[in-house]
């Protein structure tokens, strides 16, 4: 497995008291394969996903990315580990207005340490894979909506990670395109072999899943195969 969440709670403070976020939740990732979580606003989907980032510590459970088990690991280790095993596809690409597109990729990449001629190839690469390598050199106010999103997908796997967690990719798109970003995630997954994790309230995609599962109140109702 690639990804474990096991027997995760995560509460917040509420008054006096404690709100659960995520009840017990346990949930296996494998690679090559994309699971997608649903449920209504305020079920826990982003808690979820927010500790499978491990940008949040829950109260009490495990996560385990790629076999190391994120307990007890100090800020930079869990900085480290994100940087080489996690890619996150936020809900709004944030590309910075004033580089190409191939740019985007390659600050990736100096930030893990990468020769510039390198992440060069790597990004001319992903961006290949993702359909726009003829945009490379292109700046954000120059691609439509689509493309911006998967500049934003390739920017998440410019460092192969071995988790990629991928939060409403559809949200401000049409369904066309839509349907595009969500058959483009399902290709990468199978092709980089990662482990996926899609949150979504876009229903109308979810047969491209392996697994779905709904998000309750904090509480994993269901998990099924898709299709």
């Amino acid at each position: 497995m690639s990804l474990r969440l096991n027997d995760i709670t995560l509460t917040y403070p509420d008054g006096d008291g404690r709100l659960t976020a995520l009840d017990r939740v346990t949930l296996d990732v494998p690679r090559g394969s994309l699971t997608a979580v649903i449920g209504p606003s305020g079920s826990g989907k982003s808690s979820l996903l927010a500790v499978a980032a491990t940008l949040i510590t829950p109260d009490s459970g495990t996560v385990t990315v790629d076999g190391t088990d994120t307990a007890g690991l100090s800020r930079a280790a869990l900085a480290e580990l994100r940087r080489r095993q996690i890619g996150i596809v936020f809900q709004q690409p944030n590309l910075l207005p004033a580089l190409t597109a191939a740019e985007q990729l390659q600050v990736m990449a100096h930030l893990d340490g990468r020769s510039p001629r390198a992440a060069r190839g790597r990004a001319l690469e992903l961006l290949d894979a993702v359909g726009l390598a003829d945009r490379a050199g292109r700046r954000p106010h120059q691609l439509s909506g689509g493309q911006r999103q998967r500049v934003n997908i390739a920017r998440a796997l410019m460092n192969d990670p071995g988790v990629l967690l991928v939060d409403e990719p559809t949200s401000a798109l049409d369904h066309e395109r839509g349907a595009a970003v969500i058959d483009l995630l399902t290709r990468l997954t199978r092709e980089r072999d990662t482990a996926t994790v899609l949150v979504t309230h876009d229903h109308a995609h979810l047969t491209a899943a392996d697994r779905i599962t709904e998000v309750h109140d904090g509480r994993l109702r269901h998990a099924t195969p898709a299709g």
